[in-house]
């Protein structure tokens, strides 16, 4: 049986030899101890027009989109936050095919710190992760909570102005039989599906009903399997009853979904009870009608 162990929380700054250049590299290295799912590192200390350096510009698994990542030892500052935000607008104006999110990371998430963004009334996509250090012996910990996830701007109805595409294209995109696979899955779940069609857009296959997007759930094709993505608030007993099941799933803050991976039909019939407890929760969800 484990042992439950003390564990000392000190402040970074007494420990100088892990500054700010040694976390850029730790983060930058396995960007996964965010907790922001799977994210791929681009670039440290990236020169910035106006002068400047980013701290790490770090890219989602489909490329689809940026995050500006900016470290701050301590609590947060004005500086620290106007920084950020210049290089998140710096990046989003030089590189507009992305959907770009700023990142702060900071020791401490201060109220005045809230205050301030809560000016901005969602109008800029932001994620504050709180960073505590815990020493192990004679290592370091670095713990990292999310103290303010993003906020999604408009409705998600705007994926009606996704660009629309086809099944051909997706076949081609992916394979026809992951295609007949997706074919399969939304057919089995006919409890939540009756009544809508599969929506072929450029980056995902959605649902529709009458013609209008309701995307609460949706498919992510790819060569070898399929992501089955479902919108839902995180939950840690929701995470943990994916994970008991043996399945790779995760949270995507970015779009308030887990994301599923299922690689044959034989894996989605063992989880199809979960996956229609969720797609459930998230139908109600959608239609208004879910209390929590």
């Amino acid at each position: 049986m484990p042992k439950l162990v003390k564990s000392e929380k000190v402040s970074l700054k007494s420990f100088p030899e892990v500054n700010e250049s040694a976390i850029q590299e730790f983060i930058f290295n396995d960007p996964s101890v965010l907790g922001l799912g799977d994210l791929i590192p681009i670039q440290r200390e990236k020169i910035q027009p106006a002068g400047g350096r980013l701290d790490i510009l770090l890219s989602d698994s489909d490329g689809l989109a940026r995050y500006e990542v900016e470290i701050q030892l301590g609590a947060t500052d004005p500086s620290h936050i106007i920084r950020t935000i210049e290089y998140w607008d710096t990046e989003k104006k030089r590189y507009p095919k992305y959907d770009h999110c700023a990142v702060i990371v900071a020791e401490e998430i201060t109220a005045r710190f809230m205050n301030v963004i809560s000016l901005f009334n969602g109008t800029i996509p932001l994620i504050a992760l709180q960073m505590s250090a815990v020493k192990r012996g004679d290592d370091i910990e670095l713990i990292f909570t999310k103290v303010l996830d993003r906020i999604s701007l408009g409705s998600d109805d705007e994926d009606e102005a996704a660009e629309v595409t086809d099944r051909n294209y997706w076949e081609k995109r992916s394979t026809t039989a992951m295609m007949k696979m997706v074919d399969k899955i939304f057919a089995d779940l006919s409890d939540l599906t009756d009544g809508y069609e599969l929506k072929y857009n450029k980056f995902y296959v959605g649902i529709a009903k009458d013609g209008v997007a309701k995307n609460f759930m949706s498919f992510r094709p790819k060569k070898t399997f399929i992501y089955l993505c479902i919108k839902a608030n995180e939950s840690e007993t929701r995470s943990t009853e994916l994970e008991d099941a043996g399945v790779d799933a995760s949270f995507v803050s970015r779009n308030r979904q887990y994301e599923i991976k299922i690689d044959n039909y034989g894996k989605y019939e063992n989880l199809k009870s979960i996956l229609s407890d969720m797609g459930s929760e998230a139908k109600k969800r959608y239609e208004g009608s879910y209390n929590e």
